[in-house]
């Protein structure tokens, strides 16, 4: 089938829609309830290994959803998921490359995006305007200005978006949450997000090529059709290249900073970022002086982000070997007046008191929860059902995108830990800035870093407006909430969706 030019495809479900007189486009409506009988019609969009080991699963396993279709730029991803599929449902999906052959199908109620991140807002505002419910991994958009426009459209077309913040749907995270609300840790001011991930390098930049089963066209999207590759593994470690990528401060980070801008208790952006951090470590790794690893995001990073009614989120993130922080990797830590929390793991969370005495735990969760949520709104229609909606991931994810940007901005303006110190003693916030400075000098002389030869950046310090979501006094902070689209994979101002 000829792939439709996104003006084609925009064009003909508003006509469509109007045509049924169904205010939300084509698809599963509130004139359309699946009876008891009746299964809802998923179609997988990124079949890698998020796309085969969670949301594939997770329809399977659900007796009122089936896969009519999976979608792959890649046709060895699509084989592999389609045989899957048939052997455990009965019945082969269609498989396409490009989504919009199946989004005028009336029988497709869902979405589900497992696809690279550049993909992700895009996947989820066609489907939506197609009358699509979706389901979108995190982090749910590569920008803030696509985040805005997944709000839009979820809102414009009554299509309920739930993103992959799969924790906030496990009871080890409910109900440390409920037991927090009761003042269980008393005030909260401080939250601390940790993103300890060990992360080789993914190998020298070069030049390479892409897999012979793969449309490059349709893989890169909304991004630039970069060519010679940079990166020798070409699937997955795009996670590592900005133009498609978020580093690990916009790939693990979402589950993190979903948890502490939560358990902080803010549900708007905060006024101001500033981050520091760089990408290093792997020429000692590799015992190679002149090593250039492919990757071009962070791997060390810190931002410090102040919120309008005084509170502070500190996100650290670390790709090179480390120990736990207070018993997390991956995880938060909430400071309160009484007591503190620390979610260790995403189906494990503690309480301790001010002395550090365990007071309660909480246990439990899997993907299978947040899934749940998913499709039992869907049914009933009722987007306030939803665990982790569109506003929810956009905030979320939009925390990365402010640190990054920082980081960007700032990465030729290297510094000494002391040069870094004399500008983080003037940063307002609760957290004590020059010790976490301290600890992540220590973490990275550790792990063999010169930081004579090779220093940290520091990035500047960047305001935010929270009701515009825009930055303030900074139009290079501005540019880098948006990105330039490419030719019909743009993804639409919130206004026009």
């Amino acid at each position: 089938m000829t792939s439709i030019s996104r003006r084609e495809f925009v064009t003909g479900v508003t006509v469509g829609a109007t045509a049924l007189g169904v205010h939300c486009g084509l698809g599963y409506s509130a004139e359309k309830n699946p009876g008891a009988n009746e299964q809802l019609g998923v179609m997988v969009v990124g079949c890698g290994g998020r796309g085969r080991s969670s949301h594939i699963k997770q329809f399977l396993d659900d007796p009122r959803t089936k896969i009519l279709y999976v979608c792959d730029p890649d046709t060895e991803y699509l084989e592999l998921s389609a045989a899957m599929i048939e052997k455990a449902q009965g019945s082969k999906p269609k498989v396409v490359r490009d989504m919009r052959e199946a989004l005028s199908d009336s029988s497709l109620d869902i979405v589900s995006c497992a696809s690279s991140n550049h993909w992700h807002a895009l996947c989820g505002v066609w489907s939506m305007q197609a009358g699509k419910h979706v389901y979108i991994e995190k982090p749910i958009c590569h920008n803030i200005h696509e985040g805005k426009a997944l709000i839009a459209a979820s809102k414009k077309y009554d299509r309920l978006c739930q993103v992959g913040s799969q924790c906030r749907s496990n009871p080890a995270v409910k109900d440390a949450f409920d037991f927090i609300a009761k003042g269980g840790i008393g005030e909260i001011k401080l939250v601390r997000g940790l993103c300890y991930n060990r992360r080789k390098s993914i190998g020298a930049r070069g030049a390479y090529g892409w897999p012979k089963t793969l449309d490059y066209n349709l893989w890169s999207g909304p991004a630039p059709m970069v060519d010679p590759v940079t990166r020798p593994q070409f699937h997955y470690d795009w996670h590592w290249q900005r133009l498609f990528g978020n580093g690990d401060m916009g790939n693990q980070g979402p589950h993190q900073t979903d948890m502490a801008r939560t358990v902080l208790g803010v549900d708007e952006f905060p006024v101001s970022v500033i981050t520091y951090g760089g990408r290093l470590g792997y020429p000692e790794e590799r015992k190679d002086p002149n090593y250039v690893d492919a990757g071009d995001t962070a791997n060390t990073e810190v931002s410090i982000f102040n919120y309008a009614d005084g509170k502070t989120l500190v996100f650290e993130t670390r790709g090179l070997p480390t120990k736990p922080f207070r018993g997390a990797m991956a995880g938060v830590v909430a400071y309160g007046s009484e007591g503190y929390w620390v979610q260790q793991a995403y189906s494990k969370t503690k309480v301790f008191d001010l002395k550090g005495k365990l007071v309660r735990e909480f246990t439990g969760g899997n993907d299978r929860y947040h899934f749940d949520n998913f499709i039992t709104a869907v049914l009933a229609h009722k987007p306030e059902m939803l665990a982790a909606d569109a506003r929810c991931g956009h905030l979320s994810a939009g925390l990365s995108h402010m640190g990054n940007i920082s980081y960007y901005l700032g990465e030729k303006n290297k510094v000494s830990p002391e040069e870094a110190a004399r500008v983080l003693k003037d940063v307002p916030g609760l957290d004590d800035h020059l010790e976490t400075l301290k600890r992540t000098c220590e973490h990275l002389v550790e792990n063999k870093v010169d930081l004579a030869k090779t220093p940290i950046s520091l990035g500047p310090m960047l305001k935010f407006d929270p009701k515009t979501e825009t930055f303030v006094d900074n139009e290079d902070a501005k540019k880098a909430e948006t990105r330039e689209y490419r030719g019909e994979f743009v993804v639409p101002d919130a206004a026009k969706v």
